[in-house]
């Protein structure tokens, strides 16, 4: 057992990184509202990145990023520009970002620790407005699949990233619909949230967002350039090996736990604490005051690392889930 503990201790001081995740819901919106960009401010930031946002007073429009918690997931068209297909955020959440790509693409900037390391990953649907329009056709764009079915239409989103002020080549595509299959009972809208892998882009100052669609007319796209994200998760940088260690003023118990841990509290004060696997991705996170009952009965076999904040201090402690 010394052995094992002493193996995987070394194997997190590599890779064990903090994270933080952007859901957007500290923006405490009243219900069935929306941030457009009307106030101003060019943007909005959510933990550690920012989402760049243009608003047109003469127009009422705006480009780039929506921070919303709309739920209409059956009315089409345009004003209903806001609205994720799913009807609310990632895990059933309230409040998600909207995207409006206009010219095709957007940025998201990273701020702060995550700036210059990877990006882990996001949730992304597809906005009532685009699904319903590709499902159905409208006024601008035509129904995905045509009249037969069989047109090998898509919509396509290609994620990149800056860094260094350079554009890579590498990307991320995720298709929010695929009508190219011979076998048309394949072909699919995406609408439930699904998660997007960006560790292949590597380390980055900003990503940049780009669709691209089969159904082009003289203006470009005609499917509604907006999409949906929710639940993006930033690398913060490396957590050392000195910063695995035992918890003082709490206990963890039992150890290796099968179906729960225990952290008991032994002093008053609110507590926050992260769980992450041997890949520093955040499994499961929460707060506390005295003492918390954590299911770990869906986690895999294997080492991981319990993260404890409390006034500003962080603790950790590695446990065996067995």
């Amino acid at each position: 057992m010394y052995r094992i503990f002493t193996i995987t201790l070394i194997f997190i001081s590599f890779f064990l990184t903090a994270q933080t995740t952007s859901d957007f819901e500290g923006f405490n919106l009243p219900a069935e509202s929306f941030l457009n960009g009307s106030d101003g401010n060019g943007g909005f930031t959510n933990g550690n990145i920012f989402l760049p946002n243009s608003y047109e007073d003469a127009f009422g429009s705006w480009t780039g990023w929506s921070i919303s918690n709309t739920t209409d997931n059956t009315t089409p068209g345009f004003t209903n520009q806001y609205s994720a297909i799913t009807g609310e955020g990632f895990a059933n959440s309230a409040t998600y970002a909207t995207g409006y790509t206009a010219g095709g693409r957007t940025n998201i900037a990273l701020e702060g620790a995550a700036t210059g390391e990877k990006v882990s990953g996001f949730y992304i649907t597809n906005s009532t407005y685009a699904y319903l329009s590709m499902q159905e056709g409208d006024s601008f764009a035509k129904k995905f699949g045509g009249v037969t079915g069989n047109d090998p239409d898509y919509f396509l989103m290609t994620i990149k990233k800056y860094e260094n002020d350079e554009l890579s080549t590498d990307s991320v595509n995720v298709y929010l619909a695929d009508y190219r299959f011979e076998d048309n009972t394949q072909d699919y809208i995406v609408d439930e949230w699904t998660y997007v892998d960006l560790t292949p882009l590597g380390n980055a100052d900003s990503l940049q967002f780009f669709l691209t669609s089969t159904d082009v007319g003289t203006f470009g796209m005609n499917t509604p350039a907006y999409f949906c994200i929710d639940n993006l998760i930033t690398s913060d940088g490396i957590t050392s090996v000195e910063n695995v260690e035992e918890l003082e003023g709490f206990t963890l118990s039992p150890n290796p736990a099968s179906d729960f841990i225990n952290i008991k509290n032994k002093e008053a004060g609110e507590v926050n604490y992260s769980i992450f696997d041997k890949l520093g991705r955040e499994v499961e996170s929460g707060s506390f005051s005295n003492e918390n009952r954590i299911s770990t009965s869906f986690l895999a076999k294997g080492m991981y690392v319990v993260r404890i904040e409390k006034k500003g201090m962080i603790q950790s402690q590695l446990f065996v889930k067995q």
